[in-house]
């Protein structure tokens, strides 16, 4: 018998349109042993989180995340609001016995996301974190060919993560360029999607050297256009890495490429062949193999649409799916994990790696030198 789960979600902008969108799809088109039920979403306007539950098919709203987390009837607490709550969110609710879901970065600082974490653990209650990349078939088909052995020896990895969105100068001074708010700019926004990515295929890195840079250091206050604010966070992160394995990298990311809306690419070198993936064609994956009859060599581009490719149990074979589906697999490998009662993938645990390493890019950002993990 399928088990229901009730949900509430913490927040209800960006990333609580797109968990919203998952929850609704995933009983629609996967079978699992447990199923989502919408039952509240809480955000700090009223007004706005009552909008949000007609629209996306909410059964209740509520303006107070500690009444939502003490409920009896809540199953799963989802965290979707700006870095700087949670910690405190997250903790309340692994206290009071909830599953944890949580968008990444896991936390403003590298000491809130071990303080989640040691929540978590103590309360025994099942985490993960909102690393959605890792849910597209592609980047699992990936992983699947590196474990497997298909690319060799790993030599490198470059991952790049680019965007627009604020390259105008007057574009407002709204939170995400706030560091008490946000944590940190490009870097937690961006980058830790790279640093995740870069860890679920080639490994755990040691050593890190990096550097921020702000380029645009005011914009004009949300409230008063007419008077400019100070940003507070980077503009773009670059950085060189070394994995465990001897493989070293690069991770890029900045919001200042004018053109890119959301470019995130991978590529990745072995020393029998390589591979290549572009979320802007995020149901391909190209794939060079150094075996392959010299006449035929050369990169060949997989459409990862097969059914005996990962996720692909819902969706008629050979039609492609799109950036929102990833959350909906990432709230299947939830319910399933809650039925199976076992941590899901990724969880609490890598999140504190991955603050870990953006720690220490910041660190070796202000001193100007490498920095261990």
């Amino acid at each position: 018998m399928r088990r229901q789960i009730n949900v509430a979600l913490i927040g209800y902008q960006f990333m609580g349109k797109a968990h919203s969108n998952a929850y609704r799809q995933m009983p629609r088109f996967f079978e699992s042993d447990a199923v989502p039920v919408m039952k509240v979403i809480c955000g700090r306007n009223e007004a706005g989180v009552k909008a949000a539950a007609a629209k996306y098919g909410w059964e209740e709203w509520s303006t107070s995340w500690e009444e939502v987390v003490r409920r009896k009837d809540i199953d799963v607490v989802d965290i979707v609001t700006p870095g700087d709550s949670h910690m405190p969110i997250a903790v309340a609710a692994a206290k009071a016995g909830k599953t944890l879901l949580c968008e990444k970065p896991l936390a403003n600082t590298l000491g809130e996301a071990k303080r989640m974490l040691a929540a978590a653990q103590k309360a025994g209650v099942l985490h993960m974190i909102c690393h959605n990349y890792r849910k597209t078939p592609a980047v699992a088909l990936a992983q699947k060919l590196i474990a497997d052995g298909q690319l060799g020896k790993i030599h490198h990895f470059r991952g790049t993560y680019l965007q627009d969105w604020p390259v105008d100068p007057e574009f407002p001074l709204y939170w995400r360029f706030d560091k008490a708010k946000a944590g940190s700019g490009a870097l937690g926004d961006l980058a830790s999607h790279v640093t995740d990515l870069a860890r679920f295929l080639v490994g755990e890195i040691t050593e890190v050297s990096a550097a921020l840079e702000t380029f645009v250091k005011e914009r004009p206050q949300v409230d008063n256009p007419k008077k400019k604010g100070k940003v507070t966070v980077d503009d773009a992160s670059l950085a060189l890495v070394r994995f465990a394995n001897g493989a070293v990298g690069t991770i890029e990311a900045t919001r200042f490429a004018p053109g890119r809306k959301n470019y995130n690419r991978f590529e990745i070198n072995g020393s029998k062949g390589s591979l290549v993936f572009n979320l802007e064609r995020l149901n391909e994956l190209e794939l060079y193999l150094r075996d392959d009859p010299a006449y035929a060599q050369g990169f060949r581009n997989i459409m990862v649409t097969e059914p005996v490719h990962p996720y692909w149990k819902w969706w008629p074979v050979g039609h492609v799916i799109g950036y929102e589906h990833t959350f909906t697999h990432v709230i299947y490998d939830l319910m399933q994990a809650i039925a199976g009662n076992r941590q899901p993938s990724p969880n609490f645990e890598d999140g504190v790696k991955n603050q870990a390493l953006l720690a220490a890019m910041e660190k070796s950002s202000q001193t100007r030198k490498w920095v261990k993990i």
